[in-house]
C-alpha cells in the first residue's frame, strides 16, 4: 500500500471553464458541423450492428446489446445525423434464470427493425437459444413478450421480408462458434404474421471462396428484384457486399459496393439502407474502434445500373469508400446542434436510459429515489465463482460517449461493515476502478484493477490512502486512444489523480464502459450502500 501517491491536481478553474462551454452549447450533441454538412461518426458510441427504419419523417435505430440489460436500445432521429436514445425493446433477457449470471458475448446479437401492418417488428438472435421477435405500436414501447420464431443454437442476424404477393420470408446467417458452420446465408419461408418459420431453409449464398465470414444480411425488394445487403471479410477488415436476384431463393449475383479503400474507416461493417421521404438513399453502418466499441457512420448511397454504390466512388468502379464529411440528408431542415444528453442527475423515479447492467438485475442491486434525489447501489455479496470483476453481474454501466471526455460523479458513502466496497469502474477485458473500502473500521480510497480479466487474472492494487469524508467526488479523464486517468476530490473543486494512467480495453463484443459497483463478502441483513447524487460528462473536441 502506498500513501497518497499524488500525480497532479485539477483546479476548480478548469472545471468552471469546461462547464461554461457545455452550458453554452459548445459540446456537440450530434455530428452536425453547424451548417449543411456532417462529420462521421454520427454516433461515437457503441451501437453495434445498427439497423434503421423510416416512418414518415422519423427514423428509428436498433442495435446489438449482447449481455447488457435492458436490451436492444431504440434510438430516434429526424435527420439521420442527430440521434437520441428513447427506450429498449427488452426489459430483461430470456431465459431469465440463464441471464441472471453474466454471459459475456451472449444475449442479443444484430437485431433488425421493420414496419408491418402498422406495427414495429424487431427480429433478434440469441446465438444460444434461437431467433425471436417482439413488436410494438410505438417504437418507444412497450414491446411485446418475445416470440421464438426459430429455436436452436447458432442462428444469427435475422431479417424479415414481407413480399407484395402476400408471402413472408426470413433471411439469416450462422455463428460458427455455436453452429459449427458459417459464411453462408439462408432464406426460409415465414408465416405472414411473422411468428413462425415454415418449410425447409434454403442456402442462397456461399461466401467461402471470395467472401468469407459473410453475415449480417438485410433483406429488401426494389423494382421487382430481391436484394440482400451483407458484410463479409470480418468486423475489422471486411467490406460491404450486396446480392441481387429476380427470385427470392436465388440464384443471386453479388458485388462489393463499399470497402475501406484509402480511408482509415476499417470494416466498414453491417448496417441498413434507408430512403428518405424525398427519395435520397443512405446507408448506416458501424466501424470497430476497440475500446470505444462499434461506432456509427452515415454514408451517401446511389444506384447505378440497379446496383447500390455506398460512399464516394471517385474512380467509378462501383465500389465506394466511406466519407468523412458530407452534405446532410435533405430532410427539410437542419437539426440544431447542442449539448449531448450525457448528464444524469438521478432526481427522478426511473433509471436513466443510458445505464445498463451486465445481467438481469435483482431489485436489491439498486434503485432510484425521487424523494432523496439519488440512485442507490447496495453492497451485494461477491459471487462465489468470482476471480475478478469480470464475473460480477451487478455492474451499473454506460457507454463511452466520445473519444475524449471527462466524467465526474458525486457520491455518498454508507459502508457499514468491514470488507464492503463501492466505487466507479472503467470496465472491459482490462479494467480499473477507484473505490472506497471499509477496512479495520477505516475508510480507504483505493485504485485497483486487472489486466486480462477475461482470463481469470486476479486484481492488483495501485493506490490507497485513508479518507474521513462520507461524501466524495470521483473523476475519470479519457484522452485519445482511450487513455484513462482516475481521480477523486473531497470538495468537488480540487481533484487528485490516483494511481497511474491506463488504457481501456473493450469487453466481449462491446466497448469499454464506465459506471459503478457496490460489493461485499457474504450476506448480511443490512448491507452498506453508495448513493450516486449525480454523474456528469464533458466531451472534448
Amino acid at each position: 500500500m502506498r500513501e497518497d501517491s499524488v500525480i497532479s491536481r485539477f483546479t476548480a478553474g478548469i472545471f468552471t471553464v469546461l462547464l461554461a462551454v457545455v452550458l453554452a452549447g459548445g459540446c456537440r450533441g450530434d455530428a452536425g458541423n453547424g451548417d449543411s454538412t456532417y462529420t462521421n461518426p454520427v454516433l461515437h458510441s457503441d451501437y453495434s450492428d445498427p439497423d434503421v427504419v423510416r416512418s414518415g419523417d422519423n427514423y428509428y435505430m436498433v442495435a446489438s446489446s449482447f449481455n447488457c440489460v435492458p436490451g436492444i436500445p431504440v434510438l430516434h432521429s429526424t435527420d439521420l445525423v442527430s440521434w437520441k436514445l428513447i427506450g429498449y425493446a427488452l426489459d430483461r433477457l430470456r431465459p431469465e434464470e440463464y441471464y441472471s449470471s453474466v454471459r459475456h458475448g451472449g444475449g442479443v446479437w444484430a437485431p433488425c427493425i421493420r414496419i408491418h401492418n402498422g406495427e414495429y417488428y424487431i427480429y433478434y438472435p440469441d446465438p444460444e437459444h434461437g431467433i425471436f421477435m417482439v413488436r410494438a405500436s410505438d417504437p418507444a414501447g412497450p414491446w411485446s413478450i418475445p416470440v421464438k420464431v426459430i429455436g436452436g443454437r447458432g442462428f444469427i442476424d435475422p431479417t424479415p421480408l414481407w413480399d407484395d404477393d402476400g408471402n413472408a420470408y426470413l433471411a439469416y446467417a450462422f455463428a460458427g462458434s455455436r453452429a459449427g458452420v458459417k459464411s453462408v446465408l439462408m432464406v426460409t419461408r415465414m408465416s405472414y404474421d411473422g411468428t413462425t418459420a415454415l418449410g425447409d431453409p434454403v442456402l442462397v449464398f456461399d461466401g467461402h471462396d471470395d467472401n468469407p465470414t459473410v453475415e449480417g444480411p438485410k433483406f429488401y425488394k426494389r423494382n421487382g428484384r430481391y436484394y440482400i445487403f451483407a458484410p463479409a471479410g470480418g468486423v475489422t477488415g471486411g467490406w460491404q457486399l450486396v446480392l441481387r436476384s429476380d427470385n427470392v431463393f436465388g440464384p443471386y449475383e453479388h458485388r462489393t459496393v463499399m470497402h475501406q479503400g484509402s480511408t482509415d474507416i476499417n470494416g466498414p461493417h453491417q448496417g441498413a439502407w434507408i430512403t428518405t421521404r424525398s427519395g435520397e438513399d443512405w446507408f448506416i453502418h458501424f466501424q470497430d474502434r476497440g475500446p470505444y466499441g462499434r461506432i456509427v457512420h452515415l454514408q451517401p448511397m446511389k444506384w447505378n445500373d440497379d446496383w447500390p454504390v455506398i460512399g464516394r466512388d471517385d474512380n467509378g468502379d462501383g465500389t465506394g469508400e466511406p466519407v468523412i464529411s458530407y452534405s446532410r440528408p435533405g430532410v427539410g431542415r437542419i437539426a440544431a446542434t447542442g449539448p449531448a444528453d450525457n448528464n444524469d442527475e438521478f432526481d427522478g423515479n426511473k433509471t436513466p436510459l443510458n445505464w445498463q447492467w451486465h445481467a438481469n438485475p435483482d431489485i436489491k442491486w439498486g434503485y432510484p429515489s425521487e424523494a432523496y434525489g439519488f440512485y442507490r447501489l447496495n453492497c451485494i455479496a461477491r459471487p462465489d465463482s468470482m476471480h475478478n470483476m469480470w464475473d460480477v453481474p451487478n455492474l451499473f454501466l454506460r457507454k463511452f460517449p466520445a473519444e475524449r471526455f471527462t466524467a465526474t460523479a458525486r457520491v455518498n458513502i454508507n459502508l457499514r461493515f468491514n470488507g464492503e466496497e463501492a466505487g466507479m469502474v472503467v470496465m472491459g477485458r482490462d479494467y480499473r476502478y477507484i473505490s472506497v473500502r471499509r477496512s479495520d473500521d477505516r475508510l480507504l480510497i483505493r485504485v485497483a484493477g486487472c489486466n486480462h480479466a477475461d482470463r481469470g487474472t486476479p486484481e492488483s492494487e495501485f493506490f490507497a490512502t485513508e479518507v474521513t469524508a462520507d461524501h466524495l467526488f470521483f473523476s475519470l479523464k479519457v484522452e485519445a486512444g482511450a487513455s484513462c486517468m482516475l481521480g477523486y476530490s473531497t470538495d468537488g473543486e480540487n481533484y487528485t489523480d490516483a494511481g497511474e494512467p491506463f488504457t481501456a480495453r473493450e469487453g466481449m463484443w462491446i466497448g469499454a464502459k464506465v459506471g459503478f459497483f457496490a460489493l461485499r463478502n457474504g450476506f448480511i441483513n443490512d448491507a452498506g450502500s453508495i448513493d450516486i447524487d449525480w454523474f456528469r460528462i464533458i466531451t472534448t473536441e
